[in-house]
């Protein structure tokens, strides 16, 4: 994935305000996702290889994908398209995998949607490997930057039935994120802004309220900051003080609310494009990124576990916020 650090390290911003208003943890709560079937999936994902945009392990994975998905009750829709290889020039076959749970057509009711995603490609090579000799071969496993995002995404759907039923959620696993050989020659994104521009041409089908980019969830020594760019968004900001509200809430320290660093990322896409007003959730302080050393052995199915747990708590208060009262 393309992630242009912009700044190190920024300034803590002022918290007090965010806990004011979210209060102390909450006790006596358990976690309901399940820890080690996550950290299966993710042993999964890995098990196809190297899952570059184009090729078999891709192809294995998405097949794999899409039965998963409609064992768990979604609308599955491949939405094809074609890139450019960027070392060869030929035309790729690639596609974004679109789940939709509680779909229009059978809950006319719902009104309210949002759409969680990640990418579930890998990058070609290990560009940022220590040994250079390792960084031309195509061995790049993408464990926590790739596989985390499906193994989240997978786990966290077999909760959606305790959402109350009046909102809408839809997954999207983006291509070509980063089908990228050589910097900056070679475009990111690609999955992510055909995507966003199919929908932005829509005039029927889903409109999303918010939308959330989960990436590099899966590190065992688990961080996440506020990202920057997603903070900076006037309409993206109170997502984000919901969803690091909801970690406080809920006693995930994992979750710490301070802007930290700034990333590219689908996000961009999402909002810049699609109109969304998009939140990114990564961990960007991973050593493994971008080497061969990004394994299952770097990642934690008690990491997937905190994050989906932080995000069905707040896909839940995001639902009864609208709910009727008594």
């Amino acid at each position: 994935m393309n992630r242009l650090l912009l700044a190190l390290l920024l300034a803590a911003l002022p918290c007090s305000a965010l806990f004011a208003e979210t209060g102390v943890a909450e006790t006596g709560a358990e976690n309901p996702l399940d820890a080690k079937r996550a950290f299966g999936y993710l042993e999964k994902v890995c098990e196809f290889g190297p899952r570059v945009s184009g090729t078999r392990g891709m192809t294995q994975q998405r097949q794999w994908l899409v039965e998963q998905l409609e064992e768990l009750g979604a609308e599955v829709q491949v939405q094809k398209f074609k890139g450019r290889h960027p070392e060869s020039g030929k035309r790729v076959a690639l596609a974004n995998v679109i789940a939709t749970f509680r779909p229009e057509a059978q809950y006319p009711e719902i009104q309210r949607r949002v759409v969680l995603a990640c990418h579930y490609d890998t990058r070609p090579l290990a560009d940022r490997d220590p040994n250079p000799l390792n960084r031309r071969l195509p061995r790049f496993l993408g464990a926590n930057d790739g596989a985390s995002g499906v193994a989240l995404l997978l786990e966290l759907a077999h909760h959606f039935d305790s959402v109350p039923a009046n909102l809408g959620i839809d997954l999207v696993f983006f291509d070509a994120e980063e089908l990228v050989y050589q910097d900056p020659r070679d475009p990111y994104f690609l999955g992510s802004q055909w995507w966003a521009q199919k929908y932005a041409e829509k005039s029927n089908g889903p409109k999303y309220e918010c939308g959330v980019v989960v990436d590099m969830i899966g590190d065992r020594d688990l961080q996440i900051y506020q990202e920057r760019t997603s903070y900076s968004w006037q309409e993206t900001r109170p997502i984000i003080n919901e969803i690091w509200g909801t970690a406080a809430r809920i006693g995930v320290q994992e979750f710490i609310p301070r802007v930290r660093y700034e990333v590219r990322d689908d996000h961009l896409a999402m909002r810049n494009i699609a109109k969304i007003p998009t939140a990114e959730i990564i961990d960007f302080d991973y050593p493994a990124w971008h080497t061969l050393a990004d394994t299952p052995r770097q990642c934690s199915g008690e990491s997937l576990a905190k994050v989906g747990y932080v995000l069905l708590e707040w896909l839940k208060t995001k639902a009864a916020d609208q709910l009727p009262g008594p």
